[in-house]
Parts: C-alpha cells; sequence; structure tokens
C-alpha cells in the first residue's frame, strides 16, 4: 500500500480505500436501477436520462469511482491519477448539484420537481446528496491536494455551466420542455444569471474542498489557496 505524502490514508489499496470507491459504486448503481424500475416521462426524447445535471454528475462520480477501484484493485498509478483529474470536476460538481437541489427545494420543491413526481427519501438522498459524500471522502481521505488554482477552477466551472445551458436548450428545441420546471419560467437573461451563479458556487465548491482538505490533512497552504483563490505568485 502507498500513499502521496501529504494524503491521509494509503490509495491505491486493497484495503479501506477499495471498500469506499465500493461502496460509492453500490449507491450509484442503486441510484441509476431506480432511473430504470421507475421510469418517468421528462426522461423520454432526446437526451433521456441525461437532460438532468444530476444524473450527468452521477455518471461522471462513477467513472470516477470506477477509475478509483480499477486502480486499488491493480495498484496502478495511472488509473488512479485518471481518477484524481476526474475528481477535480466531479467533487465540485456534486456539491453544486447538492447545494442547488437542497437549496431550491427548501425555497419552494416544484421548482425542480414537478408536482406529479414522487421521490422518496431514500432515493433523494441517493440522488443528491451521496455523490457528494462519497467524493468529499475520496478527495479528503484517499486523493493528494488538489494543484488547482481559482482560476482554472473558475474556466471548468463556467465550461461545464454554459455547455450543460446548450445541452438542455438543444434538448428542448426537440422535447418542448426543459427537465427542471425553473428553467421554464425564467427568461433568457434570467437563465445567464442562473448559469453564472452556478459557475460561481462550483467555483466556491472547489475552493471549500481544497480549504477541508487543508483543515483535515493539517496542510496550511492548501488553507490559504482556498482563501485566496485569485492570489497571482
Amino acid at each position: 500500500m502507498t500513499r502521496h505524502p501529504l494524503q491521509r490514508l494509503p490509495s491505491p489499496s486493497r484495503s479501506l480505500s477499495a471498500a469506499i470507491h465500493v461502496l460509492g459504486l453500490l449507491s450509484f448503481s442503486a441510484s441509476f436501477g431506480y432511473l430504470q424500475k421507475y421510469p418517468n416521462p421528462l426522461h423520454q426524447g432526446v437526451g433521456g436520462d441525461f437532460q438532468f445535471l444530476t444524473i450527468i454528475g452521477l455518471a461522471l462520480s462513477t467513472a470516477t469511482f470506477i477509475s478509483g477501484i480499477l486502480a486499488d484493485i491493480t495498484l496502478n498509478h495511472s488509473l488512479f491519477e485518471i481518477k484524481n483529474i476526474l475528481s477535480v470536476c466531479s467533487a465540485p460538481l456534486e456539491v453544486l448539484i447538492s447545494v442547488l437541489y437542497w437549496g431550491i427545494c427548501a425555497i419552494d420543491r416544484k421548482l425542480v420537481v414537478p408536482p406529479d413526481v414522487s421521490l422518496p427519501l431514500l432515493p433523494d438522498i441517493g440522488f443528491h446528496a451521496m455523490p457528494a459524500i462519497m467524493l468529499a471522502l475520496d478527495l479528503v481521505l484517499l486523493s493528494p491536494p488538489w494543484t488547482i488554482r481559482g482560476y482554472g477552477a473558475m474556466a471548468i466551472s463556467l465550461t461545464v455551466a454554459f455547455l450543460y445551458w446548450g445541452w438542455v436548450e438543444y434538448c428542448f428545441s426537440y422535447n418542448g420542455w426543459y427537465p427542471y420546471p425553473l428553467l421554464a419560467i425564467l427568461t433568457t437573461w434570467q437563465r445567464v444569471l442562473l448559469f453564472s451563479f452556478s459557475a460561481f458556487l462550483m467555483t466556491g465548491s472547489t475552493m471549500v474542498l481544497k480549504f477541508v482538505y487543508g483543515s483535515i490533512n493539517g496542510i496550511g497552504e492548501l488553507k490559504e489557496e482556498a482563501l485566496r483563490p485569485l492570489k497571482i505568485e
């Protein structure tokens, strides 16, 4: 078993690292299984399940953890590096999804879930909380510290936000509906503000994860980078 000098636990490894990755994959698989068992008309048409940012994030999280478990099994550091690269996008994205979903639900659940759609609590947690929790655990315990700075995180976040907006509009042009009711009641400029704000939140998620990593692993430099993300050396 090996680990980066600044990494808390050995990874890749066939012990705790593998257990965490297996647990995450079981959760993600259960969520995908729920989609197949309880199909929803909104998931039909162009884009299918992947009209939803939640499902895109879940797929990216699954790819991240597949790379992680393969690295654990083979002890291959190239696969471990792939997992860490994917995590730079998937972990902040899942934190963003959780914050947006639960935050908007606290205001009005009908803005993100149509009134005629029922989602029990356990699957709801599986879709909108477990990916963020598992990816945060993977980052804090099983990964080397991120080297990405504020400008890089902002570039990734803006790219993800506006690519998703373009994808949603493309699907709408064929389907005639948006995956989230909120998008249907916003004007174009309000959507610009929403997706810009989402990119800002995703950038903030990256910095928060770096700060948490630095706090738990006792790396003051990482905490400083998170608090001053736009500092130029």
